[in-house]
């Protein structure tokens, strides 16, 4: 391939130089998360911000942000977090105008997914919002006529560079301008931290139109934290644990609750008899033989996941994650995670970082192309995603409101599911919290309806909470309603049930069994408390980047953010009559010699928070 490549120092000047390329009409793809090329494309933004005669189109998702306070409590706490794990992260000046409701008309930027909740109530953001299947995106792409795709990739290698955590879309993209199918200049901005990943993630240098290169361009990359595993997330995840046959095929999800099921999943190999012990704690009810697994990992699994998440790197450091398709562990399409995540995937020995294979979307989230290869490689199939509700009849809430906002996406959440039911031995496992406290206030997370639905019930499949597993493939409505109700909590069985009666979608005499009064949290507590304690069940299983006081005040702000004002009250009493213990939580705060009334006030309430969390 004969390179025409330029190389630039700065990012401006790359920028000039693609207007003259492409004309002032520019439709900028950037990559899902972690990958967008965030100098450049606020080069080409202020370009159609200063010149209103240049037209600038960004079609992009999950746009990352440092994270936000919103009163003065929480500001104390982010604001330091924030300088000290995002301090040179370079934010999209996108984010401030669409915020502001600044932008102006020669702009537009369309996500067709959402950091989880990050858009709610910001008009301009929730209107372009465009509803597309994670499958569905580059069609979308090609459509309104891209002609510039900016992107983070790694430094040069062996005449090739590496678009490492990205290559969800962009590979495909690379393929359709190679066969002349697709025309968009391609720039690169490297990025020293990113790992070099093989196989469709590498690319020829010679395919690259631009780079941004050179001190100027290099920051630390986005990298969250990761979150404590409650108590919930636990259960949920022994029981989802449950539902994964060795030798087969593994999906989990970020955050806490793809944690807590990998480290379920560790337990599980690595101190199997407390693995059976702590589901005998929860009482773990019968499923049929398909999908109840206990035993330790003799083949191991697979990981075929769109999103590569930190809980997989530590299922193969664990022996878990170790059977292997086309000479990989893992076939991902996209990467996010901490530091600690990003530095051990640049320091692996390159013959074992070749194990996690980076590829196209189009690869990992659907059987089309090589479906018989396929079929072989996914054997027993576990696509274990989250959700936000779902209603007694098993339809699953996972991206938006009934009022119409978009609290995230859909992605690849039906891909999933659908191939749950295309392939053989293969299910769909939705984790669902069973309840949600707001300002005080418990409310179900089981609905016998709601006004928006992300996956239909007649896909309905698996769907677990902290109290259990609710096998609801093939089953009548009736027998899915009993189901759903062996899993909901405890207060909310009997207005559901009767919502059921009155619809008559279940017999009048039906009573809820004894056994089912049992979903409390009181009682999860009782039952993993003391491993906990122990330190089999910590709060952190495979580390984070949040110090020992922040950990501390963690659940303690938990509890503050969801107290009723009586509760509030209550804590702001308790906190001014209890000894302080915690000078470390309050110095981290700013509040280790509060001033003034207000400052007195809330180092009261941490005092009276902190120890709530502790009893």
């Amino acid at each position: 391939m004969t390179s025409t490549l330029q190389r630039f120092q700065s990012a401006d000047l790359l920028a000039d130089t693609v207007i003259e390329r492409v004309g002032r009409n520019i439709v900028l793809g950037l990559p899902l998360g972690l990958g967008k090329a965030n100098r450049i494309a606020n080069a080409l933004f202020a370009r159609a911000m200063a010149d209103p005669g240049i037209n600038l189109h960004i079609f992009t998702a999950l746009t990352l942000e440092k994270p936000r306070a919103r009163q003065d409590l929480e500001r104390r706490f982010v604001g330091p977090l924030s300088e000290r794990l995002f301090k040179d992260y370079p934010e999209l000046s996108y984010v401030a105008a669409i915020r502001s409701g600044n932008l102006p008309a020669n702009i537009k930027i369309n996500e067709f997914f959402f950091l989880a909740g990050s858009w709610l109530g910001i008009g301009l953001a929730q209107q372009n919002y465009i509803s597309a299947n994670y499958t569905h995106a580059l069609r979308y792409l090609l459509d309104i006529g891209v002609n510039v795709v900016a992107q983070l990739v790694t430094p040069e290698r062996d005449g090739a560079v590496s678009i490492s955590c990205n290559p969800d879309i962009t590979a495909d993209l690379l393929k359709l301008r190679r066969s002349g199918k697709a025309k968009f200049v391609f720039a690169g901005e490297m990025n020293t931290e990113l790992p070099f990943m093989g196989g469709d993630a590498q690319v020829l240098t010679g395919e690259l139109d631009f780079t941004f290169e050179g001190p100027a361009a290099d920051y630390p990359l986005f990298a969250p934290p990761r979150e404590p595993v409650e108590l919930a997330d636990y259960a949920a995840g022994l029981h989802a644990a449950r539902t994964i046959a060795d030798g087969g095929t593994l999906q989990i999800g970020i955050g806490s609750s793809g944690d807590a099921v990998a480290h379920a999943l560790t337990l599980r190999h690595r101190n199997n008899a407390e693995f059976k012990k702590l589901l005998a704690n929860l009482n773990a009810r019968a499923v049929t033989p398909q999908i109840d697994h206990t035993g330790i990992f003799d083949i191991g699994l697979y990981g075929c996941t769109e999103m590569f998440v930190e809980g997989l790197l530590d299922l193969y450091r664990a022996g878990v994650l170790k059977r292997e398709v086309a000479g990989a562990v893992l076939h991902g399409g996209f990467f996010l995670g901490s530091r600690a995540f990003y530095r051990t995937l640049r320091e692996m020995p390159e013959s074992e970082r070749e194990k996690f294979s980076m590829t196209a979307i189009s690869y990992v989230n659907e059987l089309y192309g090589d479906e018989e290869k396929k079929r072989a490689e996914r054997v027993n199939a576990r696509f274990i995603n989250d959700t936000m509700m779902a209603t007694l009849l098993g339809d699953v809430v996972s991206d938006g409101l009934e009022n119409g906002q978009v609290v995230s996406g859909v992605g690849g959440q039906y891909n999933f599911i659908s191939q749950g039911f295309a392939l053989e031995g293969a299910r769909s496992v939705i984790a669902l919290r069973s309840h949600r406290v707001t300002k005080g206030k418990a409310q179900s997370n089981i609905r016998w309806n709601y006004g928006h639905t992300t996956i239909p019930r007649h896909l309905r499949d698996i769907i677990v909470t902290e109290y259990g597993i609710a096998d609801l493939r093939g089953k009548s409505d009736r027998e899915v309603i009993s189901a759903m109700l062996s899993i909901a909590d405890a207060r909310f069985q009997d207005g559901l049930l009767a919502r059921a009666k009155d619809a008559g979608k279940i017999e009048k005499s039906f009573e809820i069994p004894v056994a089912w009064r049992d979903n409390t949290p009181e009682f999860i507590a009782k039952a993993l408390r003391p491993a906990r304690n122990s330190g089999m069940l910590p709060a952190f299983p495979f580390g984070t980047d949040f110090t020992d006081a922040e950990q501390k005040l963690l659940p303690a702000l938990k509890i503050l953010k969801t107290a009723s004002p009586m509760q509030v009250a209550g804590l702001a009493i308790r906190g001014l009559s209890s000894a302080c213990s915690d000078n470390d939580c309050l110095s981290r705060m700013g509040l280790e010699k509060p001033a003034g009334l207000k400052e007195r006030l809330y180092a009261a309430l941490l005092r009276g928070a902190l120890a709530q969390s502790r009893a």
